[in-house]
């Protein structure tokens, strides 16, 4: 007999309790809906390895062989935060210079798994770098973080004397028109 108290796994081992206690594997996987040769290969993983080998194991193995090393991964965060506003072509151009080849998807990719995918999460990250080393901003640091600023001014961050105050509109009527209504 067989005893889980897991989820994923509770209605394999109940196959296999309920053909113990009937005798008859053909009437166990007839009422539980399975077919006889399920039956037996939960059978033979717990004879293998007991209980635990009937947990689903992915077959899928990392391809860590398209990762790029630590030394590449470590200069393309660097040039994140260096320089944020060079987009993935041009840090991939800038990194070849200084004998550090990558492909701008793999910039990307690198990008991707370190949350630094767009424009504002790198000046987050410069942001956060600086705020925890207390470093003096470059050039190009400073143009970014102006950048930005001006960016969020386009965008509608600004102060304001009190809220709605830019979203005020002035209107007034103008007349009805037939099969139209008021127009103003």
């Amino acid at each position: 007999m067989l005893n889980t108290t897991d989820k994923i796994i509770k209605h394999k081992t109940g196959l296999l309790n309920l053909a113990e206690e009937l005798g008859n594997v053909s009437k166990a996987c007839q009422v539980m809906g399975m077919s006889r040769d399920t039956f037996y290969r939960y059978k033979s993983a717990v004879e293998d390895g007991g209980v635990e080998a009937l947990f689903e194991r992915t077959r899928r193995k990392p391809n860590l062989a398209n990762r790029v090393d630590q030394a590449t991964e470590g200069a393309v965060i660097k040039s994140a935060t260096d320089f944020p506003a060079y987009g993935q072509a041009r840090t991939s151009n800038e990194l070849r210079k200084l004998g550090v080849f990558v492909s701008p998807s793999g910039v990307r990719s690198i990008w991707l798994r370190h949350d630094l995918a767009n424009f504002k999460t790198r000046l987050k990250a410069l942001e956060a770098k600086v705020a925890e080393d207390g470093g003096i901003l470059t050039e190009a640091q400073v143009q970014a973080l102006e950048k930005k600023k001006l960016d969020d001014e386009a965008c509608g961050e600004i102060e304001t004397a009190h809220p709605g105050y830019l979203g005020s509109q002035d209107t007034f009527y103008v007349g009805t028109l037939k099969g139209v209504g008021r127009v103003y």
